[in-house]
């Protein structure tokens, strides 16, 4: 097993648990997270969102960001400043469209969140511009979702 600096599992969902996980997922959630797709801008159920709390992925659970980084960027998509743990988002060169980005990924199941730009605010410029599909909310107080029983977080 891996686990990240904030003590999650990364270990990623073995072919059951996938199988399994991807069976949860809506039609928009599947074209979203599994093929790489963009909700359209402004009509993400999470893009007003305001309440304290933690985005954590769609499809495995594992925390992504946190209320306190998100940010009104004007772009139509939730963004964030700074992922939870940088080792829970990793990013991947796509230069489809004819365009250069850094597309963002869930470290755990590889599924696809959004893209990464260097225009966002201080303290990090950076700009995580995040699809509600891809995404989970939960307030704080309440439980972080665990599709994968795995008793989040652990101390290592």
């Amino acid at each position: 097993m891996t686990f990240s600096k904030s003590g999650f599992d990364l270990t990623p969902p073995s072919a059951e648990e996938r199988v399994a996980l991807e069976a949860g997922l809506n039609d928009e959630e599947r074209r979203v997270l599994l093929h790489h797709g963009t909700e359209a801008p402004f009509c993400g159920g999470l893009l007003n969102q305001k309440k304290p709390g933690v985005y954590c992925c769609r499809l495995c659970g594992l925390p992504l960001f946190r209320q306190d980084t998100k940010f009104e960027s004007g772009t139509g998509w939730p963004s964030f400043t700074a992922p939870i743990d940088p080792q829970h988002v990793i990013g991947i060169e796509d230069n489809s469209y004819g365009m250069r980005r850094v597309e963002t990924r869930c470290a755990r199941c590889d599924s696809h969140q959004g893209h990464v730009f260097p225009d966002g605010p201080r303290p990090t410029g950076l700009r995580y511009c995040i699809n509600s599909a891809s995404l989970q909310f939960a307030p704080d107080g309440e439980p972080l979702p665990d599709p994968l029983g795995r008793g989040e977080p652990t101390d290592q």
